[in-house]
């Protein structure tokens, strides 16, 4: 956490549906200009989290804190739309509050996007979908950006060069990032804090990067300019908890990574 103002707080948030409890008295805080990636297994709660924190599910207990007048720009996980029913990506940026064509226009050139606008959303591959939701988060002028497994169905190089976007609408925007990750062990290098989730907050802390060690190369190729990084999952921690599912909380997860791969907490960069 950094010493900015917190733009959106959760204190003690629960999520229950009729299937049992999807979150369990879960805190957090994403302050101003951060980056915060949310990491764990399928069924975690983390979709169910995003969707509390934008007011789009009501928690069970706990409650959400948000700065006066905070804007926020929400990307959900997929789109649910009935391919038969005509709308180009321009029209959709205008739902459901109609926007500028220039502006619509402008949004789309700003994700890398800008050939898209008279395509039908129904032709658009995975990435092409992410960056039009992305840009429909970016006509809401966020303080902070929610963005849902934004890089799930894209290839490794779709996925390095979609956080090099993010990280560079963070720099020229100054908006906040709380993004959701559909691989528990990779994340982007600029996060500044990783959330662990299985319910419950695991653990968090910063990323380590080891964009320069020869493993990492080997895993993810050299085409990344380092957006991408391992993270060294550490649990020092107990928990006699009952909503661990499973999850081992004695060992470090690096997929087969050596050690000697893993850089330190402090996020330096391996020799």
């Amino acid at each position: 956490m950094t010493g900015a103002e917190a733009l959106i707080e959760a204190e003690g948030l629960s999520v229950a549906y009729a299937g049992g409890v999807a979150l369990d008295r879960v805190s957090l805080s994403v302050a101003q200009g951060e980056i915060v990636t949310i990491v764990g297994p399928n069924g975690s709660g983390k979709s169910t989290l995003l969707r509390a924190l934008v007011g789009a599910v009501r928690p069970s207990a706990g409650r959400i804190r948000r700065a006066p007048g905070l804007r926020i720009g929400y990307a959900p996980q997929r789109l649910h739309l009935d391919p038969t029913l005509p709308m180009t990506a321009l029209r959709f940026l205008s739902l459901p509050e109609r926007r500028p064509r220039a502006a619509a226009e402008a949004a789309l050139e700003t994700v890398g996007a800008g050939g898209l606008g008279e395509m039908q959303m129904s032709a658009l591959s995975g990435g092409q979908a992410q960056r039009v939701l992305l840009a429909r988060a970016l006509l809401a002028e966020a303080d902070i950006l929610m963005l849902d497994e934004p890089t799930q169905g894209l290839d490794q190089p779709g996925a390095a060069e979609f956080y090099r976007l993010v990280e560079r609408l963070r720099a020229e925007t100054g908006a906040a990032v709380l993004m959701v990750s559909h691989d528990l062990h990779v994340v982007m290098s600029a996060s500044d804090r990783v959330i662990c989730l299985n319910g419950h907050v695991c653990c968090e802390g910063a990323p380590s990067h080891v964009s320069a060690a020869p493993e990492y190369r080997a895993l993810f190729g050299l085409g990344t300019q380092g957006a991408l990084a391992l993270y060294r999952h550490v649990h020092d921690h107990s928990h006699d908890h009952p909503h661990d599912h499973g999850h081992d909380h004695d060992r470090h997860h690096g997929h087969g990574v050596p050690p000697a791969a893993e850089a330190p907490r402090s996020g330096a960069p391996s020799p």
